[in-house]
């Protein structure tokens, strides 16, 4: 591997150098999600983060109050209205959406948190 370089403006952050911790953004800590905050700050609820979720998961329902994205990186993602997502699957969801998903198999997802501009 080269030797990385510091450049102004930018920021590396490897998965494999980072553990996953607990999983609190929609109330109480859920022992089987996961996080790993990329560039999400917790108040602000804007940026990304990698969400693991464990075989059985289940997200609770969760209004949007910006826009969120995210992309299915292993496994398969179940929204309530029962479309299954798989690896490389990309979703986009407005203010104010509600939903829930689960996940019956895993997952690890690419998750960014943004709002949108008027």
């Amino acid at each position: 591997m080269k030797q990385e370089k510091e450049r102004e403006g930018r920021k590396i952050l490897r998965q494999r150098d980072r553990a996953f911790g607990p999983y609190d953004l929609e109330g109480a800590v859920q022992d089987d999600i996961a996080l790993i905050r990329l560039t999400l700050e917790h108040n602000q609820g804007n940026g990304c983060y990698l969400m693991r979720m464990d075989p059985g998961a289940v997200t609770r329902p969760h209004v949007h109050r910006g826009m969120e994205d995210f992309m299915i990186l292993e496994g398969e993602l179940i929204d309530d209205d029962g479309v299954v997502f798989g690896p490389g699957d990309f979703i986009s969801y407005r203010p104010g959406t509600r939903h829930n998903s689960w996940t019956e198999t895993g997952c690890v997802i690419l998750v960014c948190e943004w709002d949108k501009p008027d």
